[in-house]
């Protein structure tokens, strides 16, 4: 346990930032994972819908920097080409 105070703050900080952080991977995660249950059921105007939150999902998590441009790019490319795979 640190004893400067700011030290101490700091430690505050990073609890608060890791909440966040895994707050936010976990939506991401869930709607991702929404997505991939529409789309082994075969809804495809489901699919689109679920397919538009988990980019936004995706997007929001990029934005707030706890995922990298490119790791969100490379998410949202596969899950376009499962929407594609909808028939």
């Amino acid at each position: 346990m640190p004893n400067i105070k700011s030290a101490i703050k700091r430690t505050r900080v990073i609890e608060t930032k890791t909440r966040r952080n895994k707050m936010i991977k976990s939506a991401t995660r869930t709607a991702i994972r929404n997505f991939s249950e529409v789309v082994e059921a075969g809804d495809k105007s489901k699919a689109e819908e679920t397919f538009k939150l988990a980019v936004k999902k995706i997007d929001q998590a990029c934005s707030k920097g706890v995922i990298k441009k490119n790791t969100a790019s490379r998410k949202k490319s596969a899950l376009a080409k499962k929407l594609n795979t909808v028939k």
